[in-house]
């Protein structure tokens, strides 16, 4: 039984694994990641297999909205050179927009509400995203910390809060998506065992209590748009700072 609404983020132990000092036991976080994984992947086999339908069915017009979505995205962001990128980006893209929803579901376990993966995953990608930056442009790719126009003068305290707001872009996006998952997840736990007191109550407060299960019915739904609208934020921003990388901007 859950008693604090907190708790529903307890990483546990389902394999444990010691090798010498170090712990690499197979945890709720692992099996729930792996899970998200093996959906989408099982999905999107099934949806694709013999090359899919002339008329498509219900889930391979997901499939295909998600791939066009993702696809318009970065032809936006980043344009033709970030076509090689697409399989990354939309990786990426679902990936956490799976995970996110697995999460949704009553009594599953949200990954993406730990900031170990969160700024895992973000920090990996801001370091290989520096990599391809360095790679088009060589040393070069210093001048994106000196803003075009900028009076010389100014340039090493321009070059030093350019390089700080730079390295908090892998802060700043893992904490983004763990703030947002982990406080949605706690104020709808809090107003549901809300509810559930009330009606255990009894009485008139019985009868009350259906303001708050109504209120966490509108929540979850609140929920599951932020679910997908947290995987489209992150992706975009990976878009924005691979088109930075790229095209100096």
């Amino acid at each position: 039984m859950i008693s604090t609404p907190l708790e529903q983020f307890t990483i546990s132990s389902i394999i444990p694994l010691h090798i010498g000092k170090y712990y690499f036991s197979f945890t709720n976080s692992s099996l729930y990641l792996f899970l998200a994984i093996g959906t989408a992947g099982l999905l999107f086999h099934f949806v694709t297999q013999n090359g899919g339908f002339l008329v498509p069915s219900r889930w391979q017009s997901l499939v295909e909205m998600i791939y066009e979505f993702v696809r318009s995205l970065i032809q936006e962001q980043i344009g033709a050179k970030g076509r090689k990128y697409f399989p990354i980006v939309f990786t990426l893209f679902v990936f956490l927009l799976f995970t996110n929803l697995i999460g949704m579901i009553p009594y599953s376990f949200t990954a993406t509400s730990h900031l170990a993966v969160t700024f895992g995953l973000s920090l990996s990608l801001f370091i290989a995203i520096t990599i391809i930056g360095f790679q088009i442009h060589g040393l070069h790719f210093f001048s994106f910390l000196l803003p075009k126009g900028a009076p010389l003068i100014l340039a090493p305290l321009l070059v030093v809060l350019e390089l700080v707001s730079y390295c908090f872009r892998a802060i700043s996006l893992g904490v983004r998506l763990f703030a947002n998952m982990m406080a949605g997840h706690t104020l709808v736990k809090i107003l549901s065992g809300f509810a559930w007191t009330m009606l255990s109550v009894g009485g008139a407060l019985s009868v009350a209590s259906v303001l708050p299960f109504a209120v966490v019915f509108a929540l979850t739904g609140l929920e599951i748009g932020v679910a997908c609208l947290q995987a489209y934020v992150f992706t975009i921003l990976i878009c924005i700072y691979l088109n930075d990388a790229i095209n100096l901007h």
